[in-house]
């Protein structure tokens, strides 16, 4: 698979697509929203940075019981009740007077709810295509982040200045129940890709296979930690500026776009792993000007700079797929992103707590040293399984028994 003409002509991928940027439409308006919303009602940073990323925080709770639906489920099902389940959550978060509690209990079901997503939407793609237009349509996928990002958090900021949040997040559920209505009518009715019931013995089993391979380890942990740090530093952007957080979440969804077209559609299939740690340097680096507290159109284009960065992450998954069985790719999958997620939501956390305690320039610039430190880690961890003998034992992932 070569081109983008080939990707929207292979079946059932069009829907997949229009479904998934009904999704991230949803959830830029309304995540926007929703931190504005808590920002004004607490003037905290740490709760509004919370808010905004809060699901993330259960995304690895849902994945060590949940899992193992992401390859046990009926793939169009799964992902029409997750997508109706963020349109009545988030319905809920639009009540006046909710109070922050509620908000943050609605928000943890959210992310539960949400730890199948990935892994079903993702898996299911992986189906879809070909082994080698995984990436190209993986890519594909993050640019339509990208680009729905960018126009979801303008939209936002400009409907912010003259609609309530809450009304605001009223839309945002309304872009869910488009997207379940667009996997309903769209997709096939396809058979789980794994036998065997969904259970928490499964999920637990398939995971500390994933997790038994060194080389299958570091893919994980530098696809969830470097750029979860720099998530953090994206989640203090309402409490940097509250009236150009709009903009600053636009340019960084720029960069991403940028950054995917890239690696995913430029850069050749030889020269791509030795992009991984340069990528994730360049996610990095530019939040250390933040110490600085520079001016919006400065702290702009530091994030759109940065955020190409985020095209390492295709990279990575690449790899992810080439030492993953197929049996249990939608798990794999579910698991990268339960991770990925989890670790923005914890570092959106720590960011919260380090913008209380000093101010939210400072904080980006802690988060992003973090990421720095942590990138070149993984980086030495993988030049030392380079230098290891090339005789390694046979890969402990098969295929995986029916739960009982």
């Amino acid at each position: 698979m070569r081109s983008y003409r080939d990707l929207f002509r292979t079946p059932e991928f069009t829907p997949l697509f229009l479904a998934s940027a009904a999704n991230v439409a949803a959830s830029t308006v309304g995540g926007l929203a929703l931190g504005v919303l808590v920002f004004r009602a607490t003037g905290s940073p740490l709760l509004s940075a919370v808010s905004m990323f809060g699901p993330q925080l259960a995304q690895m709770l849902g994945a060590t019981f949940l899992l193992s639906g992401a390859d046990r489920l009926p793939p169009r099902t799964a992902l029409a009740g997750v997508a109706l389940a963020f349109a009545v959550g988030t319905a809920v978060l639009a009540l006046p007077g909710l109070p922050v509690g509620a908000v943050f209990g609605v928000v943890l079901v959210q992310g539960l709810v949400a730890s199948l997503g990935g892994g079903v939407r993702f898996g299911l793609l992986n189906e879809i295509l070909s082994k080698d237009g995984y990436l190209l349509g993986r890519s594909v996928f993050n640019m339509l982040a990208g680009l729905t990002q960018v126009a979801g958090y303008a939209t936002g900021g400009a409907l912010l200045t003259v609609l309530s949040p809450h009304d605001c997040l009223l839309l945002s559920a309304g872009c869910y129940a488009a997207s379940a209505l667009i996997v309903r009518l769209g997709l096939s009715a396809r058979p789980p890709r794994a036998s065997g019931r969904p259970s928490v013995r499964a999920t637990w089993r398939t995971n500390a296979l994933l997790w038994s391979s060194r080389p299958r380890r570091l893919a994980f942990l530098g696809l969830w930690i470097p750029n979860g740090l720099v998530v953090g530093c994206e989640s203090l952007y309402v409490s940097y500026d509250t009236r150009a957080a709009g903009v600053l979440f636009a340019c960084a969804a720029l960069g991403m776009f940028v950054g995917d077209v890239t690696v995913g559609r430029l850069v050749p299939a030889a020269v791509r792993p030795r992009l991984t740690t340069p990528l994730l340097l360049l996610l990095s680096g530019p939040y250390l000007l933040f110490f600085l507290e520079p001016s919006v159109p400065v702290a702009a284009a530091a994030v759109t700079l940065a955020s190409v960065g985020f095209g390492a992450s295709l990279v990575q998954q690449e790899r992810l797929m080439a030492l993953t069985p197929d049996e249990t790719a939608g798990q794999a999958l579910g698991l990268h992103a339960a991770g990925m997620l989890t670790m923005q939501g914890v570092a959106a956390a720590i960011a919260g707590s380090v913008a209380q305690l000093t101010s939210p320039a400072a904080a980006m610039t802690v988060m992003a040293a973090g990421s720095v430190v942590v990138t070149l880690g993984l980086w030495a961890a993988g030049r030392r399984e380079e230098r290891l003998p090339s005789v390694v034992p046979a890969d402990p992932v098969g295929p995986v028994s029916p739960a009982p």
